[in-house]
């Protein structure tokens, strides 16, 4: 008599398991119930942080990709240093990334924890707060599923190696994003976010100060462009924080004219030109130039992709 109770509860146990493995799985809708004005929440607070701040959305839409090419999407970026532990915070290459991202995300969280307590995870609020700068810009809306984790550690000693830099090699940036999973056409894309916000002088003034022997500049350069950045930059030795944008025409615009600049000689960074001289990636740089539409389309997608990589679920964070 005991059996017909014995299989009603392994069939609800096996619902329950079920339930519970869908309730885990990345979906737009996850805070639906549990943080209903989450979204309303963060339009508020990012609309008046971007209008005070205009490098928000530039600086917000890097900490995004250095925190989620380094060890998958999990705000391991956002964790402060202390007395005892460094964080990927204090790597070199993210020294020079704009307070205003921090900020942002300090903002949006504290008003959340008001709202839901402990229920919205750091890497959802950064994830969204990319896309949605991104749109408010000018650049193209995309879907982000939510539902990740908090990482519980942030290790410094394992950022350069997953992270471009400005004189790296074509070769070495090929292959560092084909082995997060991404092809050349998705990384000129993800690159082309250099349509907005600035880099230091620091980072390519091996272009503009004593090139070679023959030419005290690139010669890959737009000369007047070179002139300009030499004049801009003169002083960045004692001035660390002087920088130029990345876009001379449209810097606060998400658009397309960053590849029509990299066309003319008026791409900042050396690893940014390269793209342009590399048949892997120059038809893509091409394609881009000439078409927004096509460039958007493919920005969006490769940001879909990124924003879930290497994502943590269930247990493996907070």
């Amino acid at each position: 008599m005991a059996f017909p109770n014995l299989v009603l509860l392994l069939t609800l146990f096996s619902f329950l398991l079920l339930f519970c493995s869908t309730q885990s799985k990345l979906s737009a809708d996850y805070y639906n119930k549990t943080c209903p004005k989450f979204q309303n929440i963060m339009q508020t607070i990012l609309a008046e942080k971007q209008l005070s701040a205009p490098t928000t959305a530039a600086a917000t839409l890097r900490v995004f990709f250095h925190d989620c090419f380094v060890n998958g999407c999990d705000s391991s970026m956002l964790i402060a240093s202390n007395a005892f532990n460094k964080s990927e915070r204090d790597a070199n290459v993210n020294l020079s990334v704009a307070g205003d991202a921090f900020d942002l995300i300090t903002r949006v969280k504290t008003a959340l924890e008001l709202e839901c307590p402990g229920v919205v995870s750091c890497s959802d609020i950064l994830a969204v707060s990319a896309r949605d700068l991104v749109v408010m810009v000018g650049g193209p809306f995309y879907e982000v599923v939510l539902g990740r984790k908090d990482s519980r550690e942030s290790n410094p000693s394992i950022v350069d190696k997953n992270l471009p830099k400005a004189l790296t090699p074509m070769n070495e940036l090929l292959s560092l994003f084909s082995s997060k999973g991404f092809s050349a056409e998705e990384m000129v894309a993800l690159v082309g976010a250099h349509t907005i916000g600035f880099s230091h002088c620091k980072e390519f003034a091996n272009r503009i100060f004593n090139f070679s022997k023959t030419s005290e500049f690139d010669p890959a350069y737009n000369p007047v462009f070179a002139q300009g950045l030499r004049k801009l930059c003169a002083n960045y030795t004692k001035s660390p924080a002087m920088s130029a944008f990345n876009d001379v025409y449209t810097p606060g615009k998400f658009d397309n004219m960053y590849y029509k600049n990299l066309q003319i000689g008026l791409g900042l960074l050396s690893s940014d030109q390269a793209m342009v001289t590399d048949n892997r990636t120059k038809p893509f740089v091409d394609r881009f130039a000439a078409n927004e539409t096509a460039f958007f389309d493919m920005f969006a997608r490769s940001m879909e992709k990124l924003s879930v990589y290497k994502v943590k679920e269930n247990n493996d964070g907070d």
